[in-house]
């Protein structure tokens, strides 16, 4: 809601996030020095506000305080007031973040943080409300309290800024063990067993947060190891989190995260990072278990980005609000009204019988079926989760399974159609180079795995968008909206951007995909690595207080754990040893964290786990668009194997460029004028083979 009609500065922004803050009274300023210098100019604090569009409680601060008139004038007339789009400036984000939880013990969005002019900071927290609240002071109070402090304790306020920015300079990971472990992993997969909830699944017992990096790890752990818990306990949440309310039943894709145990009630947002890595575990849980289910849901959510967070141009957009209006009452807004349903609509919808399968099949009830609503947004109405099983509806019925599902699809269609009549949530539209590489390595992986030629267009369309519109000179740039692309990439942008490139030319064999990845690693290496190993967060720039590491794999991964993987399989695919021995490096850097939390770095421990594996490539002799070579790639495709690279020689463009580096390629030719495959383990190759049953026994050795 709009208190004046008069913008502010942050009217100028491309942000969808600060624009949304452009008509508060508050005089804010978005970051750079200008603010800065005022702040010391005017002797006055710095008042930096952290978050991002579809965050649930910075609307809520929006709303209470930052669209006051009172509490404007208290902040215009005594800080300097800074906001901040998380998603477009992560290396801002990350540094304060840091400094709040060691302020506070805990940290989250909106954060609220206090700075002098040099931006240092002395004092944070995050959702402050209106007025007081059992032991959270009201904002305006916090003000007043720190506006006083600033003028009669300004030496206590800088002894905290030292202290807090020392500690910052203090965290970088420790020194770099002189070995790899395997036995971190194991230590890695002990941790995740201690909070695994073996009731409901998940990690935790309360609220469950889909980490995908966990189900990398546990994957590579599980194979490897031959450890079937590991692969069990990723099985079963990867199964209950699609059949839980946190899975759009009707839409496909994931919210943000279950508030309950039982993955019943989510945080309503849809965030791309999201969907992109879920694609990839569920992609990798089918080549594991082959049960299509996993597909499936791979598959529809896939379908979901492609429809609801594709731009035009190609690019993909970052994510859907929680909140939305209510289809009963269009005056009222609430946590994720878009998606629920009273019963008495879904039974007007559909015939009777149809009807009552779905009320069955969803859990549905006549006074809605929130475990839990304290903000009593859900009364009367349901969230959408698997409540009976096909085969149990079948049997109640006496009907086979393919009719149960006949008519399931049905009134998920007639649904679907009627929810797409509702004013839709909040859509965040910029398009962030990190999170579209991300997607762009599930639509290649998709479209290799799963054999659709249609998400491998997908993924070269992203790949393009991103090249013709966040290169700009020769350097990607973070954030692509309404025609600007700005903002210097950060370490994730850059990994997750050459993941994507490596997974499409795995799926392509389009050397100038592989191209491209070479010489962006090279950038990446110049731009943020580190002589002592690993790569900070941000590039060398002015604007920030320091430069950082990421040591944490959390709901993204860590641009270190990342970049690991990356330099491991180009080293491995190319032959070359300074790449190989750049990941190690960076897995060593890491290794006092691997070793005494090892579970927070999980996708970290993946990339260990690949290390652990002996070289081993397979090259096919073939033209990829030749039937016989693609009887040979479905033998690769089907099967979970990370430590294989798989490369063609095709007598063309893709085999001359991999000459340059692997020179043995040159004398890898069909059989008998057909496609051969050569399977090479630590540098020593198994005699080539031309069947296809024969590959895959060869396959069935390695894995």
């Amino acid at each position: 809601m709009e208190n004046t009609t008069r913008a502010n500065r942050l009217i100028n922004e491309k942000s969808p996030y600060l624009q949304q803050h452009a008509y508060n009274p508050v005089d804010w300023y978005a970051w750079g020095e200008e603010p800065f210098r005022r702040a010391l100019e005017e002797d006055k604090p710095v008042f930096l506000s952290i978050g991002y569009s579809t965050c649930h409680w910075c609307h809520v601060m929006e709303e209470e305080s930052f669209e006051n008139d009172d509490i404007a004038a208290i902040l215009n007339d005594h800080f300097i007031a800074i906001k901040v789009d998380r998603e477009e400036r992560p290396d801002v984000d990350q540094i304060y973040m840091l400094a709040t939880q060691a302020m506070t013990g805990a940290g989250g969005w909106p954060m609220s943080v206090f700075l002098f002019g040099d931006k240092k900071p002395f004092y944070a927290g995050t959702y402050f409300p209106q007025q007081r609240r059992h032991n959270h002071p009201g904002f305006a109070e916090l003000l007043q309290a720190i506006s006083q402090a600033w003028r009669d304790n300004r030496k206590g306020l800088t002894g905290s800024a030292e202290k807090i920015t020392s500690f910052l300079g203090s965290i970088s990971p420790q020194s770099a063990s002189q070995h790899i472990d395997a036995g971190w992993s194991e230590i890695g997969f002990q941790s995740l067993r201690q909070i695994y909830d073996a009731e409901h699944h998940g990690f935790g017992t309360r609220n469950k947060f889909p980490r995908p990096a966990t189900f990398s790890f546990l994957h590579a752990y599980g194979r490897r190891t031959g450890n079937e818990e590991a692969i069990a306990m990723a099985r079963e949440t990867l199964t209950a989190m699609a059949e839980g309310g946190m899975y759009d039943h009707l839409g496909g894709g994931f919210h943000r995260y279950s508030v309950d145990r039982l993955w019943r009630i989510p945080h309503f947002e849809k965030m791309l990072y999201d969907q992109a890595q879920l694609v990839v575990s569920y992609l990798e849980m089918f080549q594991l278990t082959g049960t299509p289910f996993f597909a499936r849901v791979a598959e529809e959510t896939i379908d979901y980005v492609l429809r609801d967070l594709r731009d035009p141009r190609g690019g993909l957009y970052s994510a859907e609000d929680a909140d939305s209006v209510n289809p009963y009452n269009q005056e009222e807004r609430g946590e994720g009204a878009f998606y629920l349903w009273q019963a008495d609509e879904i039974e007007k919808l559909l015939d009777s019988d149809d009807a009552q399968l779905f009320l069955d099949r969803y859990g549905i009830e006549k006074n809605g079926n929130a475990l839990e609503d304290p903000a009593e947004e859900f009364t009367g109405r349901n969230i959408l989760y698997i409540h009976t099983s096909l085969a149990e509806l079948a049997a109640e019925r006496d009907m086979r399974i393919t009719a149960v599902r006949e008519s399931l699809d049905r009134s998920k269609a007639a649904l679907f159609a009627q929810r797409e009549q509702r004013i839709r949530p909040f859509l965040d539209d910029k398009i962030l180079t990190s999170w579209n590489g991300l997607m762009l390595s599930a639509l290649a992986r998709a479209g290799r795995i799963l054999g659709k030629s249609r998400y491998l267009k997908e993924a070269e369309t992203v790949a393009s968008f991103i090249l013709e519109n966040l290169m700009v000179d020769g350097r990607l740039l973070r954030r692509w909206r309404d025609g600007e692309a700005r903002f210097d990439a950060v370490l994730e942008d850059y990994a997750f951007f050459i993941q994507g490139l490596l997974d499409l030319y795995d799926a392509t064999h389009n050397c100038a995909h592989l191209r491209k990845a070479i010489d962006l690693s090279s950038q990446q290496i110049d731009l943020f690595a580190d002589s002592d190993g690993g790569f900070f967060t941000s590039q060398e720039k002015p604007d920030l207080l320091t430069r950082m590491k990421e040591t944490h794999d959390g709901a993204e991964p860590s641009g270190n754990s990342v970049a690991a993987l990356n330099f491991l399989r180009l080293g491995r695919m190319l032959s070359q040893a300074k790449w190989t021995t750049t990941a190690e490096k960076t897995i060593r850097t890491f290794g006092s964290e691997l070793e005494n939390q090892g579970s927070a770095m999980v996708l970290m421990l993946a990339a260990l786990e690949l290390s652990l594996h002996p070289p081993t490539q397979l090259v096919i002799a073939g033209n990829t668009s030749s039937p016989d070579t693609q009887a040979l790639l479905t033998q690769v495709q089907r099967r979970y194997l990370p430590q294989l690279q798989v490369l063609l020689a095709d007598r063309g463009e893709n085999q001359h460029f991999l000459l340059q580096y692997i020179d043995h390629i040159g004398g890898m030719t069909r059989i008998e004028n057909k496609s051969t495959a050569y399977l090479c383990k630590d540098y020593s190759c198994q005699a080539p083979t031309i069947n296809p049953q024969k590959l895959a026994e060869l396959l069935e050795q390695i894995s």
